[in-house]
């Protein structure tokens, strides 16, 4: 049981990464457009983060197990399609169906997990363990991905998720028992639809942006149409019985705060990976292997910030780890900013990649503590969800901002030092944001974890 739940958040957490090193080769093979890289990205981040919330809440409804097997097999097949696309269209698409399944696998891994084994020691053993597959999971992503593309092909960061899928599928359907805890509430797809429908044609309207600029039809359209989805999905979650995201909640001060404050981090963080990977392979010549090598360290970096968090927040507190975390990120993009074409691996990747992940683990922990600390004990997992979810989309939105900044410093050239010249002004920009983010956790955040 213990295993089946681990392998499908590893599957989960791993796509999430290990697509990052073949980019480069992915835009090779299918000559995809610079709106088409970040696309490859964020097709399956704003899928994954605006049905997060419904897929935990379909599992409670229908049946964890059923859950379970839907979103693996939808994020089996999705790879199958991905692996064998022939066109962008195709593997964006595919990325898109691979975030849905992710969003209704993921939760009801942690949700089996915890209903099956019983309280105390042996459910925290498990799940510590649950957490420590899902971290290595992202560890091991730009390693895996980078043997994958040097040894067979890019087809393969996607190809290889099916063998596996299929055969905890299988071993999931036999083993697993089902279980669900429904209250005769309603699945809100449609406030499921409108918050990913908002996000996407939001982040497809800055996307335009560096190609038509900020006054043409073309960007303007899908900006307001993004924005008029966003207020309609509050609107309805404001009057449905059954609220994907019950904005009560956000009425609490350790709720919103923290949300507000992951929404900053998720913005800045979640782009690293992308521009480093694209940094050591098309200015510093590194091959897919290693990159995924060389950002090990900071894999690594943001599981030790994630397990000594706990730790000092007993000794400061929350709030000022979470400050503390950002501040460790916010040299780190600062000194990544720096970046220049000729960068020696220590001072271009390795210190300033180990600094941003380091605060990025020091960061999250008490961050999610606070924003569950203010909601009543059965709706920890409502807000843990939300948490995840801010997080996700925070990056979904950073990417598609940063990425535009990056290709119109670079002005469309391919040589190293304009590649190097949009990739520090992404860096830059995302220092200021972790800087705003800093001010504002120090000013909004709850000064302490309430327990119940």
């Amino acid at each position: 049981m213990v295993a089946l739940t681990c392998a499908g958040q590893f599957l989960v957490v791993l796509d999430v990464s290990v697509v990052n090193v073949a980019l480069p080769s992915m835009r090779t093979g299918l000559g995809l457009s610079e709106q088409g890289l970040q696309w490859v990205v964020n097709a399956y981040s704003i899928a994954f983060a605006g049905f997060m919330l419904l897929g935990g809440r379909a599992g409670d409804l229908y049946g964890r197990k059923r859950m379970f097997l839907i979103g693996l097999g939808l994020f089996t097949l999705a790879s199958l399609g991905g692996g064998l696309a022939q066109e962008e269209w195709q593997l964006l698409v595919a990325r898109a169906v691979q975030g849905l399944g992710a969003a209704v696998l993921a939760p009801s891994t942690l949700t089996i997990l915890t209903a099956s084994v019983p309280e105390g020691a042996a459910r925290a053993r498990a799940i510590g363990t649950w957490t420590a597959v899902g971290a290595g999971g992202g560890a091991a992503g730009g390693l895996v991905g980078g043997l994958l593309v040097e040894t067979l092909s890019w087809r393969w960061v996607l190809l290889i998720n099916v063998p596996v899928g299929a055969v905890v599928l299988c071993a999931a359907a036999w083993f697993l028992t089902e279980g669900r805890a429904g209250d005769g509430r309603r699945l809100d797809l449609p406030g499921a639809l409108l918050v990913t429908g908002g996000l996407g044609t939001l982040a497809y309207g800055i996307s335009q942006t560096e190609a038509a600029g900020w006054t043409a039809a073309a960007t303007l359209l899908p900006l307001f149409a993004g924005l008029a989805l966003i207020g309609l999905f509050l609107a309805v979650e404001a009057r449905t019985e059954s609220p994907l995201m019950p904005l009560g909640l956000l009425k609490l001060r350790s709720v919103s705060s923290a949300n507000v404050a992951m929404f900053l981090c998720g913005f800045a963080m979640f782009c690293m990976w992308f521009f480093m990977t694209l940094y050591a392979q098309n200015v510093l010549g590194y091959t897919p292997l290693e990159a995924g090598l060389a950002l090990v360290p900071s894999s690594l970096a943001v599981i030790f910030g994630s397990k000594v968090a706990p730790r000092l927040m007993r000794g400061v507190g929350a709030r000022n780890v979470a400050v503390l975390g950002t501040l460790v990120a916010v040299a780190g993009f600062a000194w990544q900013s720096t970046m220049t074409p000729e960068g020696a691996y220590a001072t271009t990747i390795l210190v300033p990649g180990v600094l941003m992940m380091l605060g990025a683990g020091l960061a999250a922990t008490p961050l999610a503590s606070l924003a569950t600390s203010g909601a009543a004990p059965e709706e920890a997992g409502l807000v843990s969800g939300l948490v995840n979810t801010s997080r996700t989309m925070g990056g979904s939105l950073g990417l598609a901002v940063l990425s535009t900044l990056a290709a119109a410093r670079s002005a469309g050239s391919g040589t190293p030092e304009a590649l190097t010249e949009g990739y520090a002004l992404a860096f830059r920009v995302g220092t200021g944001v972790l800087a705003v983010g800093v001010l504002l956790m120090w000013v909004w955040l709850p000064r302490t974890v309430r327990e119940h």
